[in-house]
């Protein structure tokens, strides 16, 4: 998701985003350690869209 898109949704979505990222991270680590994970590169995306969430977040205080 883009930051112009997110700017657009209010703190309590960007908040419920941020909760399934980190969600989806923590599924996806377990799922290295197992090896069971197929694209290890989704980490990367998961994590740099968790800060891009926090970013914007910090952005409007």
């Amino acid at each position: 998701m883009k930051a112009k898109d997110l700017r657009q949704k209010n703190n309590e979505e960007m908040k419920k985003l941020l909760d399934e990222y980190r969600h989806e991270l923590f599924n996806l680590r377990i799922q290295k350690k197992t090896g069971q994970i197929e694209k290890v590169g989704r980490i990367r995306v998961v994590k740099r869209e968790i800060a891009r969430v926090l970013t914007v977040m910090n952005e409007t205080k």
